[in-house]
């Protein structure tokens, strides 16, 4: 194994101050009238009911429909995925079977001074049925509203993934945004056998959300790779809109708002700031009692936890690409700072070690290889039993098709229904995220910075690790 060089640690903290500033700020490109977000920072953080307030609505089957016990779990269960996709993480969602109805609970979004809570219920009650029909032909239903009449080429379940893309135009001068299809082995099938009906005539492949046509573009050749692309003077928002509803799937039943109220937030912005006031002050404190009792470990101990903070606030915005941010509420608050705190208490471990193996009488090296081999059993002895817990929150408490969820649903939770306190799963969501970050910057990170410190003839005193001159 190579061994640790002095330039490890400017290596290292160049990384974690690189990595929080893309955390903390974000980054994103301006083209022309829109923006592109690359990594979302703190500006894009959605705040819970609890800090924002948000919105309550009740849904119903519209008309005389009525849905039975699966249909109402599987309406729930799409209005969660919808949620998710917004990264609206604090939800409450649950079906009462008796009077055929959903209550829906959500935060508004940081930021959000136009917002229009009419329009967002439209949308999260909207049926989004997908479909691909021949030619734009139409009808009238009993209540005199246009509907399509062409024959179904393809629907939402033939569609396997949907993703907002933005590239050339059919002229290829400019840019615009469109909504990528890839379809499943069915589905391509359907599709190649149209467009090989259709390849060089004049009627179109329409394609159609709900009753609304979004674009009714030409078949030029027959289409066999499984991909098709929807089209139509979409915006950024309004193209992720469409390939989240095609992603969520289709509601099983008509519905319709039966109520719909704001809820004001429980504890206001202004406790937030206070709240985040206090972190920092008691942020400051630590950093000044770990750099005391512990020295120059300790200075490395505020820079780990600096890089645990701003792994923790990247996993809520959804900096990392193969995961989905969460909203931050007052338990997610709280998540964070019992992760800190772990943090800190596997820093005075090491710290504590590498004083004691300094006393013994063992080298510098020596010292704090060993002290960091002999903390590590305990952090992880005290960091895996936070990790199970969390798990088991964000399995029961998070969106039905969830990773944890599926598991758990399926072994331990099969006899319960659904769930609906997203603040709890934000609980999970945040301790979670800030042991996995404890374990890479408190453990890993703060090894390498230490040990690459001592490399260095000036930091090789004894007495700056909490030793004896010998």
């Amino acid at each position: 194994m190579k061994k640790t060089g002095k330039s490890t640690f400017f290596i290292v903290v160049a990384f974690i101050a690189l990595f929080a500033v893309t955390a903390v700020f974000g980054i994103d490109k301006l083209f022309g009238d829109n923006r592109t977000t690359y990594v979302k920072g703190v500006d894009d953080i959605r705040l819970g009911i609890d800090i924002k307030g948000g919105v309550d609505v009740t849904f119903g089957p519209a008309g005389d429909f009525e849905a039975d016990a699966n249909q109402l779990d599987a309406a729930t269960a799409i209005i969660k995925t919808r949620l998710s996709s917004l990264g609206i993480t604090d939800n409450e969602v649950y079906s009462d079977e008796k009077s055929d109805r959903i209550i829906v609970r959500f935060p508004w979004q940081v930021g959000e001074t136009d917002f229009d809570p009419e329009s967002a219920v439209k949308e999260l009650g909207e049926m989004a049925e997908l479909t691909f029909r021949k030619g734009t032909d139409t009808t009238t239903d009993e209540a005199g509203n246009e509907i399509p009449s062409g024959e179904i080429v393809l629907v939402g379940d033939d569609v396997a993934k949907a993703t907002r893309e933005f590239q050339p135009d059919s002229d290829g001068k400019n840019y615009e945004y469109v909504v990528a299809l890839e379809l499943s082995s069915e589905g391509s099938k359907k599709f190649a056998a149209a467009t090989a009906e259709l390849s060089g005539s004049e009627t179109p492949i329409s394609i159609w959300m709900d009753n609304t046509m979004v674009s009714a573009p030409s078949v030029k050749s027959t289409i066999t790779d499984g991909h098709a692309i929807i089209s139509g003077s979409f915006d950024a928002d309004s193209a992720k809109r469409l390939a989240d509803q095609i992603n969520s799937g289709a509601l099983p039943f008509k519905m319709e708002t039966k109520s719909f109220r704001t809820i004001s937030p429980t504890m206001g912005e202004g406790s937030l700031d206070a709240i985040l006031l206090a972190a920092l002050i008691a942020f400051i404190g630590i950093a000044l009692y770990m750099i005391v009792l512990y020295r120059l470990p300790g200075v490395v101990a505020v820079i780990a936890l600096g890089g645990q903070i701003a792994g923790s606030i990247a996993a809520i915005t959804g900096w990392f690409g193969f995961m989905n941010g969460s909203t931050l509420t007052i338990p997610g608050i709280a998540g964070i700072i019992l992760a800190v705190g772990m943090g800190v208490d596997a820093n005075i471990i090491t710290g504590e070690r590498i004083k004691e193996e300094l006393r013994t009488g063992k080298s510098l090296d020596a010292a704090i290889k060993i002290a960091y081999k002999r903390a590590f059993s305990a952090i992880l002895d005290g960091n895996i039993t936070n990790v199970i817990i969390a798990v088991i929150l964000m399995g029961a408490f998070g969106v039905p098709d969830s990773f944890f969820s599926k598991i758990l649903n399926k072994t331990i939770f099969f006899a319960f229904g659904a769930t609906a306190e997203g603040v709890v799963y934000s609980f999970g969501f945040t301790l979670l995220a800030g042991v996995i970050c404890n374990f890479i910057f408190g453990v890993f990170a703060s090894r390498l910075m230490v040990t690459s410190l001592s490399k260095f003839k000036c930091f090789k005193n004894r007495k700056l690790y909490g030793g004896d001159e010998k």
